[in-house]
């Protein structure tokens, strides 16, 4: 079948707009029609070739949805000039512009399908909060205290605007903590799971993946065997959501579109559980997960055009 639905993106110069483009590429239904950028127009990524333009000129072009792969704080401009077009295409932003908006659907399709189908206008959710939630959400109902959790991502979350939590030599042998308090996501996760977290994230030295390591203390003790048995019940049907009993390494997370849960340890007698989770923030955490909702918006396949079984090749 001949790709009938036309995408623009903006922010393909970034490691997630990047990603975009090469699973695009391979979709059956959909094609990259114009990829914009504000300066280096000419330049490719993948097969894509950037044309300079601002919002106002985008918001004229036609498509079925626009992607937005852009830093935090510029989303703005460009849903102001699409919405002024009278053109009204789906709208996916993958910046946390949109994170706490009511009028915009919360795109987390294991947990939020229902809503993304059909939806115009989608905030995709931030990396570390994809794992968070999904790690916590078969918990939610039985938490007693606050969870705290301990996040690790590889310095590709940062960003390609050089910074210390990118800069290779400065993280070589080491592990940086920042934004200890009141993080982004730790609002995000708080807002949308319906209960407070702690989350205390690092970068590290690798360029890819996450781990995060939460712990918690449960209403009612559970067994480790327990807790691997109530997540593989929650996550049976969902194919991007792997749960192992084994703790995941983030070594393997790397070019994978699923998240992987595990590493259940428990101490029943004091109702405290530890859960594992390992994602590639680029994918799952970003571009795969705004391709579910690309497709979940556009009446496609949920699942159409991305790789389930093993990893691809990391760019």
């Amino acid at each position: 079948m001949a790709a009938d639905l036309r995408i623009g993106l903006v922010g393909a110069r970034g490691h997630v707009g990047g990603e975009l483009v090469r699973l695009l590429e391979n979709h059956p239904r959909m094609k990259v029609a114009w990829a914009a950028t504000r300066s280096g127009g000419g330049q490719r990524v993948g097969h894509v070739v950037l044309e300079e333009m601002t919002p106002e000129d985008a918001a004229h072009r036609d498509v079925d949805a626009v992607v937005l792969a852009l830093p935090n704080g510029q989303a703005a401009s460009w849903v102001s000039a699409l919405d002024a077009s009278g053109r009204a295409p789906v709208v996916v932003d993958l910046s946390a512009d949109m994170r706490f908006t009511d009028t915009w659907v919360y795109g987390l399709p294991e947990l939020n399908r229902e809503k993304v189908r059909g939806a115009r206008r989608i905030s995709n959710p931030g990396c570390y909060a994809t794992g968070m939630q999904l790690g916590l959400a078969p918990l939610r109902e039985l938490l007693a205290e606050t969870p705290h959790v301990f996040g690790v991502s590889g310095y590709s979350g940062a960003g390609t605007t050089p910074s210390d939590k990118n800069d290779p030599e400065k993280l070589k042998d080491n592990l940086m903590p920042y934004s200890l308090v009141d993080h982004t996501h730790e609002r995000e996760v708080t807002r949308h799971l319906g209960h407070p977290i702690h989350f205390m994230p690092h970068v590290a030295s690798h360029f890819r993946g996450i781990t995060l390591t939460i712990s918690t203390v449960l209403r009612r003790g559970l067994t480790a065997d327990e807790l691997h048995e109530l997540f593989s019940d929650a996550y049976r049907n969902e194919p991007l959501v792997q749960v192992v009993k084994d703790t995941p390494w983030v070594s393997r997370a790397a070019g994978r579109h699923d998240v992987t849960v595990g590493g259940f340890t428990a101490d029943a007698a004091r109702g405290r559980a530890v859960v594992v989770v390992t994602l590639d923030n680029l994918l799952k955490g970003a571009a795969t997960q705004a391709l579910q909702n690309l497709n979940l918006a556009l009446g496609v396949d949920e699942l159409t055009g991305i790789p389930l079984h093993g990893p691809t090749t990391v760019g």
